[in-house]
């Protein structure tokens, strides 16, 4: 069956939706055309090929400005039409149509450029796989992702892509986080671990129970926000966008107003006009526009591909003044999770001190208790039975180990208990409270030996707080609920010299309220208990937010792994976006001010012009996708 050959207005509708590649392509075949035609048939055989190189590059031109200019606006496609137009009023064809296909060029490049980093997002959905090896009813077989329901189980072997979020119920192994976290080291997870979908599971089979559907897991979520914060508009690209409308009618006018000066110099009409429609080329803001989301766009990709979330470009904008950076103590600076430090025998021997203390300390369920059952198995040794065992909430513990009864627990609870303690053993403690300790004292009918038991720092906690002293932080605050003793022994570690303990969670939101009358602050917590903190500060980072809704809702910036480290590259890469932006703004403006005055001092060619406007447009795009070659330190 054969088919009709497309109606003029078929073909020339089909001109109007070419994709942004194929826009300058057409424009160019049908230019070269029309400029063979003008060679070997005259003006008017090349005419109608001059035409179809007009539509083929400012269709999408004439789209966009129309649909501006029915929302009251002005923008540069405006100009670049008007430029065209006038042009073809002079009769120089060819020089329009070299006009719209630098144009459309550019547009075709911004459009891929900028593509690429929403591509780089969007290529963490195709980690996560589309099907699952899933077991019900007794029974294993293959379903869609999409149709997972939560409390299903499903089966991951080794080498291959989780499909869910969910929790391991069977199996060990490692599993490579980095696409969930941006951390490269692999974690090993077990029964009771929480795992994403998009990771890796490395070795070992593992049986996984869903606990978020496919549309809802961490992996979503996160392309979620970062598509959301790459299309909410910095201040920045405010204040540029409406600098540009009045930019782009006082370009306008400008060139009207040149045309009608140079008439009254007596200049031709049709040089006169020339002029200035190489004026409303030239002084086009293509480049000044584009060059804040050019920036912004490639650095939020580039945080998301390092595990950073920014909500938007306005908090990225911020942290790049930030002067004051205020932490949160447990789970930020330190790890949040105690161990034994100190086991100190005043009677026999340490190993036997410790056993006794974790013989009835095993019954409990205080943190600080398990950081003392976990030494006594790492180091080899098993606690013996316990009978009668007793707790004492807040105090401490009791019961009959080897026939012996035994206390362990405060200071407090001993002297509750009848047991001396004397001068040389409180001088112990003074101590290891001075250290950042906390004491745990082992006692039959006398205080057998001490056990000291903390909350570590973060190995890399040091090299952030140097880090950020060398970025020019201003000062540095450590929060805390904790004891006044514990918070000043890490601030000593780190060298933080603010320290503000005891504080309670509202206390903590007064205090970044009063810093931010002083500059801009920087709040880093754990992104839950301190949430009236973080929304307090000018920018909120939550840090070990992979998979934790509260976190992710209530920091303007997410650290999604647990990995303190990356702050100086938050900071780093928010100050080199910032000097992007401003290097490509000056660079923009040193071009159109170097364009307009060889157009009027050296009678510059509208071609000639074309090319260095679209050229500084092309360079400024560049200039912004370079961040996303930034990689932490």
């Amino acid at each position: 069956m054969s088919t009709a050959a497309a109606s003029p207005p078929d073909f020339w509708l089909r001109l109007t939706r070419l994709t942004p590649a194929a826009q300058p392509l057409f424009c160019a075949l049908f230019l070269i055309a029309g400029w063979i035609a003008q060679r070997t048939g005259g003006a008017a055989a090349a005419l109608p090929l001059y035409a179809l190189a007009y539509v083929a590059g400012g269709a999408g031109s004439a789209v966009n400005a129309w649909t501006s200019l029915r929302q009251l606006r002005v923008d540069v496609n405006l100009l670049m039409l008007l430029g065209a137009a006038g042009a073809a009023v002079l009769g120089e064809w060819w020089e329009g149509g070299v006009l719209l296909f630098l144009f459309s060029l550019s547009n075709a490049l911004e459009f891929y450029a900028i593509g690429r980093t929403r591509r780089a997002i969007r290529a963490l959905m195709s980690l996560r796989p589309a099907e699952a090896v899933v077991r019900r009813d007794g029974t294993e077989r293959v379903l869609p992702v999409e149709a997972l329901r939560i409390g299903d189980v499903v089966i991951v072997g080794p080498g291959q892509r989780l499909p869910v979020d969910g929790t391991v119920v069977a199996g060990t192994s490692s599993v490579d986080q980095s696409p969930i976290t941006g951390e490269s080291i692999p974690v090993d997870v077990g029964p009771g671990i929480a795992v994403f979908a998009g990771t890796i599971n490395q070795r070992g089979s593992l049986e996984i129970e869903v606990t978020r559907r496919a549309e809802d897991t961490t992996l979503a979520r996160i392309v979620a926000l970062v598509e959301r914060a790459q299309s909410a508009r910095s201040p920045i690209q405010r204040t540029v966008d409406r600098f540009g409308q009045v930019y782009t009618l006082v370009v306008i006018a400008g060139a009207a107003t040149a045309y009608a000066v140079l008439r009254w110099l007596q200049w031709p009409e049709g040089a006169a006009f020339y002029r200035a429609i190489t004026v409303l080329v030239v002084a086009s803001p293509c480049a000044i526009v584009i060059a804040t989301p050019a920036a912004v766009l490639s650095a939020i990709a580039n945080a998301a591909r390092n595990g950073v979330l920014f909500k938007g470009g306005a908090y990225l904008e911020r942290l790049a003044e930030v002067d004051t950076v205020v932490f949160d103590k447990t789970g930020t600076l330190t790890t949040g999770q105690p161990v034994l430090t100190d086991v100190i025998a005043l009677t026999g021997d340490g190993e036997s001190v410790l056993r006794l203390a974790a013989a009835v300390e095993r019954r409990s369920e205080h943190a600080l208790a398990d950081a003392v059952v976990q030494a006594c198995f790492a180091r080899g040794l098993e606690p013996p039975p316990v009978t009668e065992f007793e707790a004492v909430t807040g105090r401490g513990v009791r019961g009959y180990v080897e026939g012996r009864r035994i206390r362990a627990g405060s200071e407090r609870f001993l002297l509750d208990e009848g047991v001396e303690v004397l001068e040389d053993v409180r001088a112990v403690l003074r101590r290891l409270r001075h250290e950042g300790k906390t004491p745990i004292l082992v006692a039959e009918d006398r205080v057998l030996g001490i056990l000291a038991v903390a909350d570590t720092v973060r190995p890399e906690a040091a090299a952030v707080v140097r880090a950020l002293r060398r970025a020019g932080i201003r000062r540095l605050v450590l929060l805390t609920g904790d004891h006044r003793e514990v918070a000043e022994a890490v601030a000593e570690q780190l060298g933080i010299d603010d320290v503000r303990a005891g504080m309670l969670p509202e206390e903590k939101a007064e205090a970044v309220r009063a810093l931010t009358r002083d500059g801009v602050v920087v709040m880093v917590g754990d992104g839950v208990n301190d949430a009236p903190a973080l929304a307090s500060a000018h920018v909120g980072v939550a840090m070990g937010a992979a998979g934790t809704d509260a976190a992710m809702e209530t920091a303007d910036v997410v650290l999604m792994g647990d990995a303190l480290g990356r702050l100086p590259y938050v900071v780093s890469l928010s100050r080199r976006t910032r000097r992007t932006i401003q290097e490509s703004l000056v660079f923009a403006g040193a071009v159109i001010v170097g364009l307009l005055v060889a157009t009027f001092g050296a009678g510059l060619r509208l071609a000639a012009g074309v090319v260095g406007h679209e050229g500084s447009t092309v360079i400024v795009v560049f200039n912004g996708l370079r961040l996303l070659r930034l990689r932490p330190d």
